[in-house]
């Protein structure tokens, strides 16, 4: 049994007090994600076995089964053949590349290459706040970050994080650091980015963004406005990004 299963032994009925109407894999599910928002397992790491999971919350194999089944189809765990399961982290390719929508209209995907414009501590606005389910006022950390593809100026980001779960995060530690950014916040911060809800719309570029990335003010561009969660639905960043798309599209799939 893992150091996890033996500092926690848990019961269904003791974990969630849920009543009978909620499908008992539900509620398994439900607490195997209340473990991971507690970091009983870290992103990478594999979780107990099925057979132990079952031993741990007292029900069938089967029924954890489906719960695994479930998260790992939200992208929360995921399945290697011969080897077991584990959860999902944004230094894996397949992961990462759910949250990056952009895809050039011809040949293949280039590297985007990062550049930290502005990192600060400052207070949340009405809007800051009511994104994040802060206080108006509570300390935020504002990143403003330019992605490049061949050279070429793409993607301002105008990105906001609560800061109390990201203390001593500075543009020297993002500037430093090589690799996907919510990988970052995962290392570093222990903060993992779940899932994340976006609005998009046409917007024209204005004198700032004219500047930032080199194209005539008024060109067309995309404005995509993004909050990610973390487990339990939890909001830990409004992300804010503007898009020059002359040469790339924004993709999407619909199941």
């Amino acid at each position: 049994m893992s150091e996890a299963l033996a500092r926690k032994p848990l019961s269904v009925a003791s974990a969630t007090g849920a009543a009978a109407f909620s499908p008992l894999y539900q509620q398994i599910k439900d607490l195997l994600v209340q473990a991971l928002d507690r970091g009983d397992w870290k992103p990478g790491e594999a979780i107990p076995s099925e057979t132990e999971l079952a031993l741990r919350f007292q029900v069938s194999q089967g029924t954890v089964r489906k719960a695994v089944d479930e998260l790992a189809s939200e992208n929360l765990l995921i399945r290697r053949q011969g080897k077991g399961t584990f959860v999902s982290t944004h230094h894996e390719a397949r992961v990462r590349f759910r949250f990056l929508r952009l895809a050039p209209n011809q040949g293949e995907p280039q590297p985007a290459e990062s550049q930290i414009l502005d990192c600060k501590r400052i207070r949340a606005s009405a809007e800051i706040a009511r994104a994040l389910e802060l206080k108006v006022g509570d300390s935020v950390v504002a990143i403003r970050r330019l992605l490049s593809f061949a050279g070429v100026p793409t993607v301002v980001d105008d990105i906001y994080l609560p800061g109390a779960l990201f203390k001593g995060l500075t543009a020297d530690l993002l500037n430093g650091y090589v690799g996907p950014l919510y990988g970052f916040f995962e290392t570093e911060f222990g903060v993992s980015m779940v899932r994340a809800e976006e609005k998009l719309r046409a917007v024209n570029a204005d004198s700032e963004m004219s500047v930032l990335l080199g194209i005539p003010q008024d060109t067309p561009m995309l404005k995509v406005d993004r909050i990610s969660f973390t487990y339990a639905d939890r909001p830990v960043e409004l992300r804010m990004g503007h898009y020059v798309t002359d040469r790339y599209h924004y993709r999407n799939s619909l199941n």
